[in-house]
């Protein structure tokens, strides 16, 4: 189940949100202000934001932008505003698409399927990553195995992603946990530590000799899928 974001001051059109996105079977987590914005990003580690750029303590620019300092995930603004400079504006902060209110319902959960599927195709291009007997779906966030179904928590299926989007490379420690966990964790490599032995227990036919999720020493860790 893919969690959203909203971050929107007006509980009406939060409520309105919350309804549509809950009936397509996303997880809704609510931001009324910048503030509020900042720490759910954080601690929840969404899949993606719908943000309204007026905001009672800040403007959404300054949102998008911290949040692109840590992380790529998808951001939808969805707002009154509707001149020209002040989409680009969003656009070149780093969001990844723009909806003018008032919106229309279906084309809103259209490019809400859309933006989580450019996220999951930038991980890896077909969506699906095979190691050996095991089969991780990271759009559908579905993985099974030779005994059947695999299951990989949400922060496993992120650390899955953040190497898939770097598949065959290095992904330095750092890095990774910027990306999982947040900036404000950079010093705790231990957590990592334990979701790449986690991971390994499920992935790998052998996890003291694995073969695609690899530790560069020093470094950080590789990921390698079965054709990659």
């Amino acid at each position: 189940m893919h969690q959203v974001l909203v971050i929107e001051d007006e509980p009406a059109i939060r409520n309105v949100l919350k309804v549509l996105l809950e009936a397509e079977r996303y997880r809704v987590i609510e931001a009324e202000s910048a503030l509020r914005a900042e720490i759910e990003s954080r601690s929840h580690k969404p899949d993606l934001l719908l943000l309204d750029l007026g905001l009672p303590d800040g403007d959404g620019l300054a949102i998008i932008r911290r949040v692109r300092a840590w992380s790529p995930v998808p951001i939808i603004v969805l707002s009154a505003r509707a001149q020209e400079q002040q989409k680009i504006a969003a656009l070149d902060a780093g969001a990844d698409d723009y909806v003018t209110k008032p919106f229309s319902a279906p084309e809103l959960l259209a490019r809400v399927r859309a933006a989580l599927r450019r996220n999951v195709r930038g991980a890896d291009q077909r969506g699906v990553l095979t190691f050996g007997a095991v089969r991780i779906d990271l759009e559908k966030r579905a993985a099974s195995g030779a005994d059947g179904e695999i299951h990989l928590t949400p922060l496993e299926y992120r650390v899955i992603e953040s190497l898939a989007r770097h598949l065959g490379a290095i992904v330095t420690q750092q890095q990774l946990i910027r990306e999982v966990w947040g900036p404000e964790r950079l010093g705790d490599s231990r957590g990592l530590r334990v979701c790449i032995m986690n991971l390994r227990g499920k992935i790998e036919s052998d996890p003291h000799k694995p073969r695609y999720l690899l530790t560069e020493a020093g470094l950080g860790y590789r990921l390698r899928a079965e054709d990659a």
